[in-house]
């Protein structure tokens, strides 16, 4: 078998067998297959696209290149959740203790932010003594001692998704639907749970920039890993404005807090409720939607989740106290309120940009050696379809200088689009794929 030869029959439209998709990933995570024969191979599937065998034979193949996470030894069922990334989201915070709480254990390897997307293992390390390295040991006794369990992905893990992805994102091919599919299952079905939930993003601040887009993402990613024997349900979400009311690290993880204290109930609490249904029923905990609802509801508002995420946070160093008093989390010392220049109605907020402007501030990270300041971000008191009275706060930017704080505030109001005329909401929840 020749590598010219794959080339040549995938530049040409052709099918790749199984056999010859095996070879191939095992050859360029020896090093056997250099950067360049595998750099044309990415354009060639980004211009002539995979079927859905040779999606499944690619997931697989990359799946097989390094280690896997037995479970088994969780009692129980075990879920796991994955976003396309967006702007200003914690669900992963919300959505493990909820479940947890209802009996569905949550086993979740996580990864940090690059870019305008923030990263859960960062947030999470607003805690004191929040440790995100653990032994697979380790991890298996939290899960089953506690519930559920965040940890940072390990390099043994798919080792050709890592190789592979840092190739695509130079190479402009990270926006291949079978190359997306396979790098997001590969890792989750590496961690070896049952009911795998997927959230989709949609709109300016997410990956797939339209609905058609982000359903024909999540019906791929539904029948590749049903075909690999899990029980998967995508839910496509929006993702035209930032995720609930903050974007920052700690800033995030003191609206998570608030929100599992019953004190918040907008889009947020409504993904985690969607997502949280669809694992609940999958395990066979619930027999119906309705049913897993109010199970998830009955854990916010009697407190059961917020203790679960006590545990959790105890459970890997942590200081559980600051669970309780939000205070103990860091949050930069200036703050410059972004005030509305003309009354009217909020038409949209550019979430990209917004993601931005926390990256400026240390937020977030241009390349992967950057260091995040966890108490900088931004608060958003205005979302779309809300009216707006000229000189009404929109936002609060949370700065280490005046001189920060001063250009952020500028950004944060560009990111605004305020009209005169009302402004009907699109639905956030656009749809969910079994």
């Amino acid at each position: 078998m020749r590598m010219t030869d794959l080339l040549q029959k995938k530049r040409d439209g052709g099918v790749l067998t199984g056999e010859e998709i095996r070879w191939m990933i095992e050859g360029y995570t020896k090093g056997e297959i250099p950067d360049y024969q595998m750099s044309a191979m990415c354009m060639a599937i980004y211009f002539r696209g995979m079927d859905r065998d040779e999606t499944y034979a690619l997931t697989m193949a990359m799946l097989d290149s390094g280690d896997k996470i037995d479970l088994s030894s969780i009692s129980g069922v075990k879920a796991d959740k994955h976003s396309t990334g967006g702007v200003g989201d914690k669900t992963s915070l919300l959505l493990c203790p909820m479940v947890a709480a209802c009996g569905v254990k949550m086993a979740k390897l996580s990864g940090r932010g690059l870019g305008h997307t923030g990263g859960t293992i960062d947030k999470l390390e607003s805690f004191p003594g929040f440790s995100v390295e653990m032994s697979e040991e380790a991890f298996i006794r939290q899960v089953n001692e506690v519930g559920f369990a965040i940890a940072g992905q390990t390099a043994e893990l798919c080792p050709a998704d890592k190789k592979l992805y840092a190739l695509r994102d130079v190479t402009a091919t990270v926006a291949s639907l079978p190359l997306i599919v396979s790098s997001i299952l590969c890792k989750k079905l590496a961690v070896g749970a049952d009911v795998i939930v997927l959230d989709v993003k949609c709109g300016s601040g997410a990956f797939m920039h339209t609905e058609e887009d982000a359903f024909a993402l999540a019906r791929a990613l539904v029948d590749v890993g049903r075909w690999a024997g899990r029980k998967v349900v995508a839910v496509v979400t929006d993702m035209d404005e930032p995720l609930g009311a903050t974007v920052g690290n700690a800033i995030e993880v003191r609206e998570a807090l608030a929100t599992l204290r019953g004190e918040y109930r907008g889009e947020l609490m409504e993904l985690c409720l969607v997502l949280g249904t669809q694992i609940l029923r999958e395990s066979g905990v619930a027999p119906d939607d309705e049913t897993a609802k109010k199970m998830l509801e009955h854990a916010v508002e009697s407190g059961a989740a917020l203790e679960k995420f006590a545990a959790f946070v105890k459970a890997q160093g942590g200081d559980p106290a600051a669970v309780y008093d939000p205070d103990k989390l860091p949050l930069a010392p200036v703050r410059k309120d972004v005030l509305a220049e003309a009354a009217g109605y909020v038409k949209g907020i550019q979430a990209e940009d917004v993601g931005l402007v926390s990256m400026r501030l240390g937020g977030g990270r241009a390349s992967k050696e950057d260091t995040i300041d966890l108490g900088v971000g931004v608060a958003l008191y205005k979302k779309v379809g809300q009216p707006v009275a000229a000189g009404e706060k929109l936002g609060t930017v949370f700065a280490e200088t005046e001189a920060a704080a001063e250009e952020a505030a500028k950004q944060l109001r560009a990111c605004y689009e305020i009209v005169s005329e009302k402004v009907v909401r699109a639905p956030f929840v656009k749809g969910v794929v079994k």
